[in-house]
């Protein structure tokens, strides 16, 4: 990562607000329209929609995420759902986005902060947003590949062949990362408003906070279950994600920014995804309402494609209906669902949590019944018809969770490492041994930075898709 690239989407409108009335014949040197420094809010603004559009994304040349949990089928190209993750270099172009155009410009605009005229407490609340939004960024890193480069990422003019560190101790460097930047935050202050998150709301950025560390702590629960109970009730305890509205969502505005599923069902112009029959197969079972929001039918049945074969004609099959197909819908990135199946799952596992397994897994569900639109009558009769299995915990709240999480694929990916529920088949025609456990390293660190990719491979026991992340025990 030697030449790092620092970028602006929204750059564009900065020079208005900088021309000034200047008699200074030195002036006459500087450029108004392409400022040397940018604002941290233009820069925070380009690594949140970086970030969002492309953790969301389901363009094949991207993560994969919803490959990776089988929801999404292909229809004339199928080598990504037979995971074929070499052509189109996916690892390198999320490896990229992540570092690049999302982590580095706000560790510019952390740089750029301090030079900047607020308040102290302004000042304090808007570090603390960007070490928040830093952290998330990590959380997905360390989740989609392992051990990756992390104390020496950013460090290019002393060293430009960064280590990659242990992912157990970038988990527990970033859940202290969390504790200490939520002791910052003045709740009572705004941040930066211009957010287009939260729009400056620190108790929200708090909550959120306070859900990626529940993310990690849940994520460690079957490699160090003491350890993981205790950041979990730590992270309950501080407030966590509590309604829809307080949920992690970019807010696209359909003009400068658009939402990416739309971009790829609409805007493409393309026929490229279908729902999978594995997704629809299972809704049907169990007579979800949610399929008449999600999906059209096909001579008035649903029918999903088939995981890892070519689906074509595309109008043989059930297509991903008008929720998904606005410009302006947000990519719901840490939802009210997935922190209430995260609280469901943990007091599963006897963590104290403040409420029963049985009362948070009906929580769960009714939040992703609400979120799309499903009303509280027919929520409660599919409860009813679906509660709650404390024999078979991990297959109640996995596959649950799993259907939940539909178009949100990277917190799908997690529910279904950790519980392995629903069990995902390893398709007939897949380039892989099983199912993808993770993403494998970026081919360019191969190039750039061969010799610390190589001994992080051999570490976490080969640089392959099937190898387990340290928290995958199961």
């Amino acid at each position: 990562m030697k030449n790092i690239i620092k970028i602006g989407l929204v750059s564009a409108c900065v020079g208005l607000s900088l021309i000034s009335c200047q008699s200074d014949l030195t002036s006459l040197n500087d450029d108004p329209k392409h400022p040397s420094v940018l604002p941290s809010e233009n820069l925070l603004g380009t690594a949140l929609y970086q970030a969002s559009y492309y953790m969301d994304n389901p363009n094949v040349n991207f993560n994969n995420y919803r490959f990776f949990t089988q929801q999404w089928a292909e229809t004339q190209y199928p080598d990504e759902t037979q995971y074929n993750l070499i052509t189109r270099n996916q690892p390198r172009n999320h490896f990229n986005r992540m570092y690049v155009y999302s982590l580095n410009n706000l560790r510019q605009a952390k740089a750029n902060l301090k030079n900047e005229v607020e308040t102290d407490d302004i000042r304090a609340n808007k570090l603390a947003t960007l070490e928040i939004e830093e952290i998330f960024i990590w959380e997905n890193l360390v989740d989609t590949y392992g051990d990756i480069p992390y104390s020496e990422a950013f460090l290019p003019d002393e060293i430009i062949t960064p280590k990659y560190d242990d992912a157990k101790t970038i988990y527990l460097d970033l859940v202290k990362r969390i504790n200490d930047v939520i002791a910052t935050v003045k709740p009572s202050v705004k941040g930066y408003t211009g957010d287009l998150v939260y729009f400056g709301d620190m108790t929200k950025w708090v909550k959120f906070a306070n859900s990626i560390k529940l993310r990690l702590g849940m994520n460690l629960a079957d490699v160090d279950p003491a350890l993981s109970k205790t950041i979990v009730e730590s992270a309950i305890a501080g407030g966590v994600i509590s309604s829809e509205a307080e949920a992690y969502k970019f807010k696209y505005d359909g003009n400068t920014f658009s939402n990416p599923v739309f971009d790829n069902l609409v805007a493409s112009n393309r026929n490229d995804f279908i729902p999978s029959e594995i997704v629809v197969n299972t809704m049907k079972n169990l007579s979800d309402p949610r399929m008449d929001v999600w999906f059209t039918k096909v001579s008035g049945v649903y029918k999903g494609g088939v995981f890892g074969e070519l689906n074509d004609p595309y109008t043989n099959f059930s297509q991903l209906g008008d929720y998904f197909r606005s410009p302006t819908t947000a990519s719901n990135l840490l939802s009210y669902a997935e922190v209430a199946f995260l609280k469901a799952e943990a007091a599963a596992r006897n963590y104290s949590v403040g409420g029963t397994a049985e009362q948070l897994y009906a929580t769960a569900v009714t939040a992703s019944m609400t979120e799309n639109g499903v009303n509280a009558t027919t929520a409660a009769a599919y409860l009813v018809a679906n509660p709650y299995n404390a024999a078979n915990w991990k297959q109640s709240i996995g596959v649950q969770a799993w259907i939940a999480m539909f178009n949100k694929g990277f917190a799908s990916w997690n529910f279904t490492r950790r519980l392995d529920n629903p069990v995902l088949i390893n398709p007939p025609k897949s380039n892989l041994s099983s199912v993808p456990y993770r993403m494998p390293y970026s081919d360019q660190e191969y190039v750039l930075n061969g010799a610390n990719v190589n001994a992080a491979a051999s570490k976490i026991g080969g640089d392959k898709a099937t190898t387990k992340l340290f928290w995958d025990k199961f």
